[in-house]
């Protein structure tokens, strides 16, 4: 008999690529991979544990599964991902109808789980966090036309709200051969964007190179062929340097946008935070990129209500945020991570609070993309196409500047041509609704 596996993937793109890996394993194991979980024998669920929203979801998704299983709908529930890897010795406690619980470091043996949960053996199996394989076959799971390569595994930052570190371990970077081949073998399948991820982009190769190594990986990932765009995520200020800088404004293929993950921009708040920078520094960086990479669209995230995070520290970082014009931008009120050193900070500030001040600046933000959405009438953009929206009557797709899930989309007409998804297109922009452009294809 040939069962059925199914697997929900919660997250960020980083477990997302694991999850790929996951299936590729299975495949080649002889088990048959369905896309509706409810209709597997073995379910795995991928869990997120970043913040408590993440590990909330993480749990309702367990519990909805629970329920097919107690119907007798699958057969056997297996959790994977971060959530197993941080609570490893309370998953299985608190959430008995579990099968099997096991670490990133188990990832290898998914296959040999799976069978043992299938014939009732329960399992909890736990790891080094670095038997993780950084590389492997993957079945790709996002649209043919754009992929993730997650080019390191771990973080050694440190920062004091974070639980990263606990939960994957060491920074591992993986090679520039490795890397490539991968690339190659992702754009020889359809893929013409490649988004590059790690916990910290820009501090690729430091471990096994020892210097940052990022601008030489990007100068050899541009020489394939059939790539058309690749895309940077996660890029920490401090190690923003001139190399780099004049490698994404140089090589045609990177488009002219980077995610910088600034979390704050007051001094104070940084430092506790085992952060680098201040309003000053952070200030000259965008004006650096901004002057040496014209049209660039910058992306960055924000924490409010941090420990001791006073009015004042506030309105620095409100007012920084109305200053800078992000292009794109998300804002997030604190989360207080246990066994984090930020969990046991003095001064820890309302949930009200938190979020107050996460609404205020999201709100501002929102004026702002939507004046830079007004910015882009008259003009005309390369547009990747997604699809067509039945109820909006159209096509929609993301320019240069819009990564996919986290940014918005442009919706446009086409008159007699009908563009396929995946294709690239260019789009005259004639109107905007709230933050997202309408156009028409030329």
């Amino acid at each position: 008999m040939k069962y059925k596996v199914g697997i929900v993937s919660l997250g960020c793109a980083k477990n997302q690529v694991d999850a790929e890996m996951l299936l590729a394993k299975l495949n080649k194991s002889k088990f048959e991979i369905v896309e509706d979980v409810a209709m597997s024998d073995a379910a795995i669920v991928n869990t997120c544990a970043f913040i408590d929203p993440a590990k909330q979801e993480s749990i309702e998704e367990i519990l909805e599964l629970a329920k097919l299983k107690a119907e007798g709908k699958i057969k056997c529930l297996i959790v994977t991902g971060c959530l197993a890897e941080r609570y490893k010795e309370d998953v299985m406690k608190q959430l008995p109808e579990v099968d099997a619980c096991i670490g990133i470091g188990a990832n290898d043996k998914i296959a040999e789980i799976i069978s043992h949960a299938l014939s009732g053996n329960k399992q909890e199996l736990f790891p080094p966090k670095e038997e993780l394989s950084l590389e492997g076959d993957r079945i790709q799971s996002t649209p043919r036309h754009y992929a993730y390569l997650k080019i390191a595994e771990g973080c050694d930052n440190h920062c004091t709200y974070c639980a990263i570190p606990m939960i994957r371990g060491r920074y591992r970077s993986r090679t520039i051969e490795s890397l490539v081949k991968e690339a190659k073998w992702l754009s020889d399948g359809g893929v013409k964007e490649l988004i590059l991820i790690a916990q910290d982009t820009s501090y690729y190769g430091t471990d096994i190179y020892e210097k940052p190594m990022l601008p030489k990986l990007l100068k050899e990932l541009c020489k394939i062929e059939k790539l058309k765009w690749i895309r940077v995520l996660y890029c920490y200020p401090e190690r923003i340097t001139n190399e780099l800088i004049d490698t994404i404004a140089t090589e045609d293929k990177i488009v002219k946008y980077l995610d910088l993950p600034l979390q704050h921009c007051n001094k104070d708040v940084l430092k506790v935070m085992n952060r680098k920078g201040d309003l000053e520094s952070l200030t000259k960086l965008i004006q650096r990129l901004r002057e040496r990479i014209p049209n660039i669209t910058l992306r960055s995230t924000f924490i409010t209500g941090f420990p001791g995070e006073t009015e004042e520290q506030f309105e620095e970082l409100a007012k920084f945020v109305e200053d800078i014009k992000f292009q794109r931008m998300g804002c997030f009120p604190y989360s207080q991570e246990e066994n984090t050193p930020a969990a046991k900070l003095p001064n820890q500030i309302d949930e009200d609070i938190k979020k107050k001040r996460a609404e205020i600046i999201t709100e501002r933000q929102q004026l702002i993309m939507e004046e830079y959405a007004e910015s882009l009438i008259d003009s005309e953009v390369e547009v990747v196409v997604e699809g067509f929206d039945r109820y909006a009557e159209c096509y929609f797709g993301r320019s240069a500047g819009d990564c996919p899930e986290v940014d918005g989309n442009i919706f446009f007409t086409a008159n007699s041509i009908k563009p396929t998804e995946g294709s690239f297109v260019r789009v005259k922009i004639t109107d905007c609704l709230g933050i997202d452009p309408v156009g028409e294809m030329i």
